[in-house]
């Protein structure tokens, strides 16, 4: 009995097969689960003892004894299958009584589905190339593209028209590709009377989620288009998708943009990657994008746009483009960000000239926070620039490496007055704070700035150690030329390496520099507390109204002056402005100004200042158009013989000397100076001729003898050419002379 209701049982499931998902075999031991469309046959044995199942190529067997019973789950295949072929199209539906209606017109296909069902399957492949598929739905989905090639000469080849979540499985293995026409035909009208978005060649009134591991190519034809468009937002976890063109934006999500994994390669004439009102985000994956037009964003938000993995790669080609840009905030915590510009500036009109608007590889409306990654940019371009905001700029970690070489010119600018336009590696209109990771600019165009900032700057927190080199190398922009006689001067736009229209203050770190022009200057005030500068070329090494030094250490080779203390009206007259050196080590190596320069006042309460001035007058070691007061620390200065050479004020507290020649004593010819037991004082071998030596310190006292010697050699230790440790020996004796005022003049 049991094997004729068997044998009955295969009747039914014979006729009903593709009707059921699976069959159920009961045993007392347990229930075994085949998938119906993997059954090749059922069998009986001779004796019909057992039954035999062919699954898939493989045999299972059971004595009919041991089963219960046989059932077959009765839920319904939520499976449609859209295969193209030429100007058809056939469509396996088996919903067709569950909500899901097919229409097909050629090869377009039209879903509505008002199924109850969720994520039902929707499998495309085949191929057309005068097709479509358009879906309506109430529920959340899910669309296989099964290597399908679509070509929708008159609208998108892919058209959702269901806001809810579809999510679009790019089918392991297969490589599908979408593409429309040039002109599209009018958008259908819905039940409100409005017309239906189709504004891309794959479209989505819903949020998109692409996974799986195979491929899609979009190449989107269509007049004023996007290449991939969702008025939700779009998320990438899988897969790859390439759009090769686009007229509008390569890929654009209205409520945004979500990058965590696959492969992206975008080539458009719009934007590349466009969040809209909602935000960017890219934690994984390899993103690729190509911007070849004037005035677009290869990834571009008004909302946030976050980096935080993955790898990004950006080109810009196009006259005043951005590679990253965002009406609010760029953070950058992680990832390998690469861009490269190659578009130049474009001078708008506006009131009596031009403004200029820049190509930048980062641009944004508000702030910008970098906190871990690697960023690469290399701006070519005219006038190109790196980083530009219009906020503050925080970078508390990663690696970051600028480099430029667009050339600035002279323009006319909105006030109708000559003017000109330059490129920077960075450019702040806020303030920018440097805590923590590595910075590597460089900039070789005419007038090219590596930093500049229209707030402050602020460079480590006092316990953090961030690396700074910057190296500018361009000329000057002549805007107007000085004339022929003394004292005229031009205007000039030179390349500086840090410019900042606000206070610069260095607590930590390590800051390599070398300019063409000024190393950092401010039109405020520049502090240091700590860290380590050196500045290997300048013509003016630090440039401020206020300087003070109050710890760390700071090496200076400049071709002008070496600390220039200014409001830069010139004249002799004391300018308020003030060089305050309190503590710290400072090292300045003064070629052709004055090493140490004034126009106000000098302080000098603490510290070590080694001071190599030049060997040519009017040039001076130290000028100062007020007073010089000096109460602590250890000085020493080389310098010229001219008539502006001086010394510190009477009123100083810390005994000094001034000690002069007539004749020029050969550079490295050490100068020497113990006092009456034969204590060494000071060796110093100033590295230009010299004629006069500037020095105080606590080791000085009134009634006291010293004798002054040149040449000679020394065992010690020589850091700057000041010696230490060792013993000095074989000098000339030149004189032997008492301390009687805090400020001694010596002529020998």
């Amino acid at each position: 009995m049991k094997q004729l209701l068997l044998f009955n049982l295969f009747l039914f499931l014979g006729a009903t097969l593709f009707a059921q998902d699976k069959m159920l075999v009961h045993r007392p031991d347990g229930t075994a689960t085949f998938q119906i469309s993997e059954s090749d046959s059922v069998y009986f044995s001779a004796d019909h003892s057992i039954i035999y199942f062919k699954i898939a190529g493989n045999l299972t067997d059971y004595y009919v004894s041991e089963i219960d019973s046989i059932t077959f789950d009765v839920s319904l295949d939520s499976t449609v299958y859209v295969t193209y072929d030429g100007s058809t199209v056939s469509v396996i539906n088996p919903l067709s009584d569950a909500g899901v209606a097919v229409e097909t017109d050629g090869a377009d296909v039209v879903i509505h589905s008002t199924s109850a069902i969720k994520n039902i399957n929707y499998v495309l492949s085949g191929t057309t190339g005068d097709g479509m598929f358009k879906i309506y739905s109430d529920e959340r989905y899910n669309l296989l593209l099964n290597g399908v090639q679509i070509t929708n000469n008159d609208g998108p080849a892919i058209n959702i028209q269901s806001g809810k979540h579809a999510r679009i499985n790019l089918v392991a293995g297969t490589a599908s590709t979408l593409a429309d026409g040039p002109d599209y035909a009018a958008p259908a009208v819905d039940e409100n009377g409005e017309e239906e978005g189709q504004s891309a060649t794959f479209f989505s009134e819903g949020e998109l989620i692409f996974t799986g591991s195979g491929s899609l190519t979009i190449n989107s034809f269509g007049s004023d288009q996007h290449g991939l468009r969702s008025d939700d937002y779009i998320q990438v976890d899988e897969g790859s998708i390439t759009i090769t063109s686009a007229e509008k934006d390569g890929m654009h999500g209205k409520e945004g943009v979500y990058i965590n994994g696959g492969t992206v390669l975008i080539t458009s004439s719009g934007d590349g990657i466009d969040g809209d009102e909602g935000v960017a985000d890219i934690t994984g994956g390899s993103v690729t994008v190509h911007s070849v037009e004037d005035d677009v964003k290869a990834v571009k938000s008004d909302g946030p746009i976050t980096i935080s993995g993955g790898t990004v790669q950006i080109t810009v080609a196009g006259k005043q483009s951005k590679g990253i840009d965002s009406d609010v905030e760029i953070n950058l915590s992680g990832g390998d960000v690469n861009i490269s510009t190659t578009g130049g500036v474009v001078l708008e009109a506006s009131g009596q000239g031009y403004d200029p608007s820049y190509c930048s590889a980062i641009n944004c409306n508000g702030d910008v926070n970098i906190s871990g990654g690697y960023l690469n940019i290399m701006s070519t371009g005219t006038a190109g620039r790196g980083i530009s905001c219009d906020g503050n700029l925080y970078v508390d970690g990663g690696e970051i490496t600028i480099t430029a070489s667009g050339n600035g010119a002279k323009y006319t600018n909105e006030n109708g007055v000559d003017d000109a336009y330059h490129g920077s590696c960075i450019n702040v209109d806020g303030d920018f704070v440097f805590n923590s990771g590595a910075i590597t600019a460089s900039n070789s165009g005419s007038g090219g700035k590596g930093i500049s900032t229209d707030g402050g700057f602020v460079i480590g927190d006092g316990s953090s150690t961030p690396v700074l080199g910057l190296t500018t190398t361009g000329a000057r922009i002549t805007i107007t030329s000085g004339g022929p006689g003394p004292g005229s001067q031009g205007d000039y736009d030179e390349s500086k390496t840090i410019k900042s229209d606000g206070p610069v203050t260095i607590n930590s770190g390590l800051v390599t520099i070398s300019s063409a022009d000024d190393g950092i200057k401010s039109d405020e005030a520049i502090t240091m507390n700590g860290g380590s500068v050196s500045i290997n070329q300048s013509v003016e090494g630090v440039e401020a109204p206020n300087i003070t030094m109050n710890g760390g250490e700071i090496s200076i080779y400049a071709s002008d002056d070496g600390f220039n203390a200014t409001y830069g009206n010139g004249g002799e007259q004391n300018d308020g402005s003030l060089l305050a050196i309190n503590g710290g080590y400072v090292h300045i190596s003064a070629s052709g100004g004055d090493a140490m320069d004034s126009n106000g006042n000098i302080s000098i309460s603490g510290g070590t200042i080694v001071v190599h001035g030049p060997q040519s007058s009017p040039e001076v070691g130290m000028d100062v158009n007020g007073s010089c007061l000096i109460s602590g620390g250890f000085l020493v200065i080389s310098g010229t013989n001219s008539n502006m050479t001086e010394g510190a004020s009477n009123s100083s507290t810390q005994y000094s000397l001034l000690l002069r020649t007539n004749s020029a004593i050969p550079a490295n010819t050490l100068f020497h100076l113990e006092d009456s037991n034969g204590n060494e004082l000071v060796t110093f071998a100033p590295r230009r001729n010299y004629y006069s030596i500037i020095f105080s310190s606590s080791q000085l006292a009134n009634g006291a003898t010293y004798k002054l010697y040149t040449g000679g050699t020394h065992s010690g230790q020589q850091l700057n050419g000041l010696y230490t440790g060792g013993s000095y020996s074989g000098g000339t004796l030149k004189k032997t002379f008492t301390i009687s005022n805090i400020v001694t003049n010596v002529s020998f």
